[in-house]
């Protein structure tokens, strides 16, 4: 009986989840923010009356979700856009996140004597929570972008699409690292001196390059095991993914390397290479991805206590001001000093500095170690990431729009007709938009590549079974299967005028 309740309460949530995702694009609010109100509810001081507080559930929990997330991250980003601004979003990744930390615990350790004088709260403490906060949330900003059918122009879209997606491995190697200096701060009663942070920068060097090499070889080995390897049960091909997952992260982990790194450069590597159901392997981790994200921000809110969040407000705020006005622009702004991005394009990438589920996920590893104050960060945290949402969610479009920096999003519809990777097949599938040049045109006028065979027409909501006679009109989008050879030179056919 018990199990049964414990299922449907479950089954219930994601469902109130599922249904909460339609409420957040009618309030300019991120999915996922909607899936923390709702653990939130179900919690212990909400309507639902639900009691949990095992930190270290929840963050066991949290780091198998982050794992799956971050994989599909990877896999989702295309290479040829990330490679353009790799340099600039590597280092907004690393240098920018161990810069943000820097600033927001020297400044919330400034703002915390003041406000709290009787904590003494230390120079550490504060540096880990700067730690916990530095990474951003892709899923957070480009929740918004869609939810308002804009994007941004030239690279900013792929430039913080590599550094929201790369940046978690970096908060979590230092939320890891800080939570063992105050463990042993703890436990020696003697603070570390500035000498000895130093050893960070082995450590991270060792960690991350552990986790880019394990997390690519895994992904070229497990490419080509899928196509080389022919299981009698195709069903047999989606437990293969599962595993990839589980096994980069926990073999990761047991090397002393960073597992989340290795997740984020196996979906990366996977995800730019062709191999036997790959399109059909990309749609089952995109699924796994977002059931992760409704459990683990669902969790985490049922992990929160509304009047300890209440009590943190002032201290949240403070934070959350250093954060967002002076943390975060200062670190993008170092970061960009000599990249070739203009003023307003590094105004508006300090700003767009969203906070998600990553944070509040983090600060559950002091729960687990049980630091001092540990409930005090927590809630910090989540104040943090509340205000982060508030104020840059609802003023990213305006702020954008304002520097000039907005493009239409490209309206993509659901297409049922999906080409994938057999194995037998030397040919894939692409979307071609018809320019105003060629509108008016048949198909046969097109006189496309041998090689080349038009699948489908989509022109607005509708779909045309393709004829010889069919007539084009500017902006239908035809699905054309053939060799790279043949699509080479469709694209260069169809983007003359």
């Amino acid at each position: 009986m018990e199990l049964s309740i414990a299922l449907a309460t479950m089954a219930f949530l994601i469902l109130v989840c599922l249904l909460s995702s339609k409420l957040s694009s009618w309030i300019n609010m991120p999915t996922l923010i909607m899936f923390l109100g709702v653990g939130m509810l179900a919690g212990s001081e909400g309507i639902g009356g639900l009691a949990f507080e095992n930190a270290v559930t929840a963050n066991y929990i949290g780091s198998f979700a982050m794992a799956f997330i971050l994989f599909s991250g990877g896999f989702d980003t295309g290479w040829k856009s990330v490679k353009q601004v790799l340099g600039c979003g590597g280092l907004l990744a690393s240098v920018g996140v161990l810069l943000t930390a820097i600033f927001v615990g020297v400044m919330t350790w400034g703002l915390l004597n003041w406000l709290m004088p009787e904590k003494e709260i230390s120079l550490s403490w504060c540096l880990l929570l700067g730690s916990i906060v530095s990474s951003t949330d892709a899923a957070a900003v480009f929740s918004i972008l869609r939810s308002k059918s804009v994007s941004l122009k030239g690279k900013l879209q792929p430039l913080l699409e590599f550094e929201s997606g790369s940046n978690d491995p970096m908060a979590a190697f230092l939320t890891i690292f800080m939570v063992g200096v105050i463990t042993t701060e703890n436990a020696s009663g003697y603070l570390m001196p500035w000498t000895g942070y130093w050893v960070i920068l082995p450590t991270f060097a060792a960690k991350m390059s552990l986790g880019i090499f394990w997390g690519y070889g895994i992904g070229r080995l497990v490419v080509w095991a899928y196509n080389k390897f022919d299981f009698n049960y195709d069903g047999l091909y989606y437990v293969l993914a599962f595993m990839v997952v589980i096994f980069t992260f926990s073999t990761t982990e047991l090397l002393y390397g960073n597992g989340f790194m290795a997740v984020y450069v196996a979906g990366l590597t996977m995800g730019n290479r062709r191999f036997l159901f790959h399109n059909s392997i990309g749609k089952y981790y995109d699924g796994t991805a977002w059931l992760m994200q409704v459990i683990l921000f669902t969790m985490l809110g049922l992990l929160a206590f509304p009047h300890q969040l209440w009590e943190a407000k002032w201290i949240g705020l403070g934070a959350a001001c250093i954060l967002m006005l002076i943390a975060r622009p200062a670190a993008v702004f170092l970061c960009m000093i000599r990249s070739k991005f203009s003023f307003p394009e590094r105004l508006l990438v300090s700003w767009v500095g969203l906070r998600g589920g990553a944070p509040i996920m983090l600060a559950t590893f002091p729960l687990m170690a049980k630091i001092e104050n540990d409930q005090l960060i927590f809630h910090i945290v989540f104040f943090i990431v509340l205000m982060s949402v508030v104020l840059q969610g609802m003023t990213l479009m305006p702020v954008a729009r304002l520097l000039k920096l907005e493009a239409p999003l490209k309206k993509t519809v659901r297409n049922p007709l999906i080409v994938d990777e057999t194995g037998n097949s030397n040919a894939q599938s692409l979307e071609f938009v018809i320019p105003d040049a060629h509108s008016g045109r048949t198909l046969a006028d097109l006189k496309l590549p041998g090689g080349a065979l038009v699948l489908l027409i989509r022109r607005d909501d509708s779909l045309i079974v393709p004829r010889g006679d069919t007539q084009l009109k500017k902006d239908d989008y035809l699905t054309i299967m053939g060799s790279d050879k043949a699509l080479e030179q469709c694209a260069l056919m169809l983007s003359q005028s």
